[in-house]
């Protein structure tokens, strides 16, 4: 078995199989064997556990994952990368490699019960559809653990919804920034550092409303004017002019000159229910 978390052997096999990472795949793998080992390990897998591995590259990851679980489904897109993920992977009986975007991947098919262990380095570009497409449709995997960047864990683990998908992470998972890992861990570096943060998945969802759907889409809608004041915002879109809105969220006990990255979930709850049109509650 070949480890890709040590530099010089992965050299050696992206020189074997003829491989330049394209930074525009996000393709920036973990070279500090420590540090990915650390990534591996607070993944918290248990022995039976099956893992969906996001992104999984020449494997550097992989080879940590594969000796923790049952089974690794790794998925990756680029197919210039499956001959080496294979070398690398050789010998690990329990690792299935899946040619795909994971945005296509068939997440229900293949984990139709749902409880999966969900882990990656992930390319910065897709990780709020990611985040979305794993959780916003049962049945959900049970933990995501997952390497982003450094700004993003952050926005995630805030405690307010800092942005729309702190809103979405938050109302599906209780987001940790587990620890912040260096740019120079990584081969290439990207030009950020990153963090691997820690979502484990809610039982139900953290706000009750009739139609998540529609509260998200709430939430986007106020997102639009994340500059103004909440009650300028929601008058525009509510319709009731701005003196009209403030009473209503005074009555709320919501300041309207707050704006909408300051907002907590059971805040973002009680908007919805009184400024979206046929909203229940």
């Amino acid at each position: 078995m070949i480890d890709p978390a040590d530099s010089k052997q992965l050299e050696s096999l992206l020189r074997r199989h003829g491989i330049d990472l394209k930074h525009r795949l996000g393709q920036n793998f973990l070279v500090d064997p420590s540090v990915r080992d650390a990534v591996a390990g607070s993944a918290a897998i248990a022995p039976e556990d099956h893992v969906l591995e996001v992104g999984a590259g020449v494997g550097t990851l992989t080879v940590a994952l594969a000796p923790l679980c049952r089974k690794v489904t790794a998925v990756e897109i680029d197919g210039r990368l499956i001959p080496a993920l294979r070398d690398a992977t050789a010998g690990l009986a329990n690792v299935e490699i899946v040619r795909s975007d994971i945005l296509r991947f068939n997440v229900r098919s293949a984990f139709p019960q749902g409880g999966e262990v969900v882990a990656g380095n992930i390319p910065y570009h897709v990780t709020g559809a990611l985040v979305r497409k794993l959780l916003d449709d049962e049945p959900r995997p049970r933990r995501l653990s997952l390497v982003v960047q450094k700004e993003v864990a952050e926005r995630w683990t805030a405690s307010t919804g800092a942005s729309l998908s702190t809103v979405a992470v938050q109302v599906y998972a209780r987001a940790r920034l587990v620890f912040t890992i260096p740019a120079t861990a990584f081969n290439p570096p990207p030009r950020v550092d990153s963090a691997l943060v820690s979502l484990e998945v809610r039982p139900k969802p953290a706000v009750d409303v009739d139609d998540l759907d529609r509260f998200f889409r709430f939430v986007e809608s106020i997102f639009q004017f994340r500059r103004k004041q909440l009650g300028g915002a929601l008058g525009r879109l509510a319709g009731a002019g701005g003196a009209g809105a403030a009473a209503r969220l005074g009555a709320m006990g919501i300041d309207p000159t707050r704006r909408a990255q300051t907002l907590s979930l059971t805040e973002w709850e009680a908007l919805y229910r009184g400024f979206s049109p046929g909203a229940g509650g």
